[in-house]
């Protein structure tokens, strides 16, 4: 590894990230009114809900998806089992803070992504950091390095990482030569994202929910099966959080630094809460009810699913399964299907090997999608995407058959510049979000469907689009009905006889 990459992530995962997320989601979570757990059930309601939306945009739902197939990826299998490698138990605790207090800053992210959107004229929309830097800050030019980054870390490192991981997975379950493997996730990834963010969301709207439920059944059979032994895990968890029981006080200090950091590094690389690319995926989405706040609320469900629940399975079967031993080399991927193995049989390692497939899959179209809106933030010209689409499609092959510690490297080092960034526009702008917010929540607790009204926003309504958000609540509420009238009319016995 380059020893100057090596220092700046240690510089910005060590120090900086530790405390901004940590001291940026305790801000978010205490001027929120803790919203993330007194509108967690809300959220679900909300996502339950969210699969119609007027026009022809994307549903909240399908944008849901989008953001949640890049996030449930390798850092749920792989990145936890190698969190747990490096950081040892107590790394978890602390993937799970970072969750908690994370799901404020996706709310934050998430509804100013969906202020600030750009419509593609056709019904869609894009949008995220960079386009909330730029008008919201006036700031193009630290937008556009927000973009960079995001290319850099998501188009093209961390697309190759996940083609990296199904290559290990289909080798180490089905012999399957990395090289192969390299090339049919490269034409499958081509056929649908040719198909564009409406191709996309489609796509991501069927395979997410079938894969997420999936694991976490096999993931509850084990615990079902070893109940007896949970409450011993989680007391490992907790006490190696925060070194009880360990020998020396030094060595204890080490311990603990080091679970905290690999579980805030991997807990943010699966979650990807206040890193600012959840947002690219929100910005996409037409919500109902209609208001921005309403796919902020609902991006809060996407970080408890991928941490709190798909990540916790994982670690859940890694530890029952007694496979993590220091010195034994067992890590990443190879260590989460071996203890799976361990548990239900050979076939534990083919089902690893097909849940990373589609895992790491569906986070490669998403990604994709990331990249794509953020090099159409910079240049907005066909050629530069054709050009963007053949150096991801590379990326893919090269990623399978390719090691990739320097990648790994390069993609840490651009997600924390893209977190720092993000986190620090956040912070700029929260005092808007705050009333946007309590806004939201004061229609819902009126009984009333949440509608914005950007005309009560001074600021808001001279630095939005104005083609965006233009409808007063009495329109919306009316499209709303309507939209609800059709769809009740298309599924009456009458209709469809």
């Amino acid at each position: 590894m380059n020893p100057l990459i090596a220092s700046a992530n240690d510089l910005i995962w060590g120090s900086i990230l530790v405390y901004l997320l940590l001291g940026a989601g305790i801000y978010f979570t205490l001027r929120t009114g803790v919203i993330q757990f007194r509108r967690l059930g809300f959220s679900f309601r909300a996502l339950l809900g969210s699969r119609q939306t007027t026009g022809n945009g994307i549903s909240s739902f399908q944008a849901f998806c989008t953001s949640l197939a890049a996030r449930v990826g390798t850092g749920n299998l792989a990145g936890v089992a190698m969190a747990l490698y490096l950081g040892g138990p107590g790394a978890i605790f602390w993937m799970w803070v970072i969750a908690l207090l994370g799901m404020s800053s996706s709310l934050m992210e998430n509804t100013l992504a969906q202020l600030y959107k750009t419509s593609n004229g056709d019904g869609t929309f894009r949008g995220g950091p960079s386009y909330y830097i730029e008008k919201a800050l006036g700031q193009r030019w630290l937008g556009i390095t927000f973009s960079i980054c995001l290319i850099i870390a998501f188009g093209l490192a961390f697309n190759s990482v996940q083609s990296n991981s199904i290559a290990a997975a289909m080798h180490n379950a089905f012999d399957v030569t990395p090289w192969v493997s390299g090339v049919l996730v490269a034409i499958v990834t081509t056929l649908i994202v040719f198909g564009g963010i409406r191709s996309i969301s489609r796509f991501a709207e069927i395979v997410v929910p079938f894969m997420a439920l999936a694991y976490i059944a096999v993931a509850l059979f084990i615990v079902i099966t070893h109940l007896s032994e949970m409450p011993a895990v989680f007391r490992l968890i907790f006490d190696s959080a925060f070194g009880i029981g360990s020998a020396a006080a030094g060595g204890t200090g080490y311990l603990v630094s080091q679970a905290i950091m690999q579980g805030v590094k991997r807990g943010l690389f699966s979650n990807e809460a206040g890193m600012g690319s959840a947002p690219n995926a929100a910005a996409t989405a037409t919500p109902n009810p209609p208001h921005p706040v309403t796919q902020g609320i609902i991006g809060m469900a996407g970080v408890f699913i991928d941490t709190i629940v798909i990540c916790t399975a994982t670690a859940a079967i890694v530890l029952v399964s007694g496979q993590l031993e220091s010195g034994s080399g067992l890590q990443g991927i190879a260590l989460t299907q071996n203890a799976l193995s361990s548990l239900v049989g050979s076939w534990g390692s083919d089902f690893i090997a097909i849940a990373i497939l589609l895992f790491a899959f569906t986070s490669i179209i998403a990604n994709y999608y990331y990249g794509e809106s953020n090099l159409r933030f910079i240049i907005d010209r066909q050629w530069a995407v054709v050009i963007y689409r053949l150096a991801v499609l590379g990326m893919v092959i090269y990623g399978a058959i390719a090691s990739l510690p320097v990648v790994w490297s390069l993609a840490d080092l651009s997600m924390g510049m893209m977190a720092i960034i993000n986190v620090i526009a956040l912070l700029l702008l929260s005092g808007i979000v705050f009333r946007v917010i309590k806004d939201f929540e004061q229609q819902v607790d009126r009984g009333e469907i949440p509608c914005f009204d950007r005309r009560k926003f001074e600021f808001l309504d001279r630095t939005l689009d104005a083609d965006v958000w233009d409808k007063t609540p009495e329109e919306a509420r009316e499209a709303l009905t309507n939209e609800q009238d059709a769809d009740a009319s298309e599924t009456s016995p009458a209709r469809q006889s």
